[in-house]
């Protein structure tokens, strides 16, 4: 069991914020934008989600 992390980047604004909150550094910044590198570790908490207020993280258990 894992987790599927989408970031749309039309939405994202690069405000770094599910960068900082989340606890296993699924997020890096490329080119201004939030990309999920380490979906792998995703626990699932949503932290990122609730953050974003542009809501442009998806987070679905796969």
């Amino acid at each position: 069991m894992g987790f599927q992390v989408v970031v749309d980047a039309d939405k994202c604004i690069g405000d770094e914020e599910c960068v900082e909150v989340c606890p296993v550094d699924v997020y890096e910044m490329q080119d201004g934008k939030a990309v999920p590198v380490n979906e792998e570790e995703c626990l699932g908490c949503e932290s990122c989600v609730e953050v974003c207020e542009q809501d442009a993280i998806t987070v679905t258990e796969v």
